[in-house]
């Protein structure tokens, strides 16, 4: 998150941009009352789109013909923001995104989760 040092970070954050204006059509509200840092609420909602998995899925996006399974693997959990974000990417974009988090695989497809919102 805030490493721009990638020779391609103008593209990978100008399609983060792009992603969250089709989520937010979508119906799409941050949830930030997960974010414990002292800052305005507007802060928070811009620190939570940066979040290195949305970061990982804007780049698949970008590379990847349409229909290949995008996979990412972290070593933290994924945050409840992030997973209804990516439950929502998985539809607008029609992909099968697969996330290893520290405790188990999700798999999100058509708007789902296989975790069924439980983690």
């Amino acid at each position: 998150m805030g490493d721009r040092s990638h020779p391609e970070s103008d593209a990978i954050y100008g399609f983060l941009e792009e992603i969250a204006v089709r989520l937010r059509r979508e119906g799409y509200a941050a949830r930030t009352t997960d974010v414990l840092a002292d800052i305005e609420e507007e802060e928070k909602e811009t620190a939570l789109s940066y979040h290195s998995e949305r970061l990982a899925i804007a780049y698949a996006l970008l590379k990847t013909t349409p229909g290949t399974t995008i996979r990412i693997v972290k070593n933290l959990r994924v945050c409840e923001d992030c997973h209804l974000a990516t439950k929502l990417m998985s539809k607008v974009y029609d992909r099968e995104i697969v996330v290893r988090d520290r405790s188990r695989f999700h798999h999100f497809k058509g708007g789902f989760c296989s975790c069924k919102d439980y983690w």
